[in-house]
């Protein structure tokens, strides 16, 4: 192969492996919007704790949406069978951890937040923690990655040269969302000083009573659900 032909081979790569990229980036930003539990609990968390407790907490969400991401891309069906097949089982353990967090932070005072914090005792680690095995308590959003790959028209790329493009595709997944978590946290983060700790109190009360209805309607859905069909990525 000549140096020329090699060049044209490299340059060719490379715009393919930024194209994965974008495409992967927008998946994750798009992936990460609606404002579910794991959302609530970002915002609650960034004015009760602070803007890195929130940004950590994202983080741990993006976490866990890459692993969802790997088995959509890879299609390890093994996994994704398992998923469809329990549906309603994972649905009613998701559920129930959602709830359970959400009661949770309805009876939690802000008062011993705001003194933990200002004694240097919150933990980071827990933050991220708790968020990414909450997030992977619904396994059910594999099919919005499915879905939103297959809107983006990405193809089956594990194999051979493509694994470089899969890589670039899941780097851009996990990029867009935590770019997603740090402009919500850092929006949120802008009022924070706008609250007084009896503010903080409602706002715990209020995103509790959502979280843990967000939950039972997790559920409740488990009764009024169609078959899904197997959703393949073109």
């Amino acid at each position: 192969m000549s140096f020329v032909n090699l060049e044209l081979v490299m340059t060719s790569e490379i715009i393919e492996s930024f194209s994965f990229f974008v495409k992967g980036f927008s998946v994750g930003f798009m992936a990460s919007i609606p404002l579910g539990p794991i959302g609530v609990m970002c915002i609650q968390r960034t004015l009760s704790k602070g803007h890195r407790s929130g940004v950590v907490s994202g983080l741990g969400a993006a976490s866990a949406d890459l692993i969802f991401a790997i088995i959509a891309v890879f299609s390890l069906t093994l996994v994704m069978s398992f998923v469809e097949t329990h549906m309603s089982l994972l649905k009613l353990l998701g559920g129930i951890c959602v709830i359970v967090m959400g009661v949770y932070i309805f009876l939690k005072n802000p008062a011993v937040q705001i003194r933990k914090n200002r004694a240097g005792k919150g933990s980071l680690w827990s933050d991220f923690i708790t968020i990414f095995f909450l997030t992977l308590t619904n396994p059910a959003f594999i099919l919005v990655f499915v879905s939103l790959f297959a809107a983006m028209g990405v193809g089956q790329y594990t194999s051979g040269g493509h694994i470089i493009s899969s890589m670039f595709l899941l780097l851009g997944v996990y990029l867009g969302g935590n770019t997603w978590w740090l402009t919500l946290t850092s929006l949120v983060s802008l009022l924070r000083n706008k609250f007084r700790p009896r503010h903080l109190l409602w706002i715990n009360r209020i995103s509790g009573a959502l979280i843990a209805t967000l939950g039972i309607i997790a559920i409740v859905s488990i009764f009024f659900n169609t078959p899904i069909d197997k959703i393949d990525i073109p």
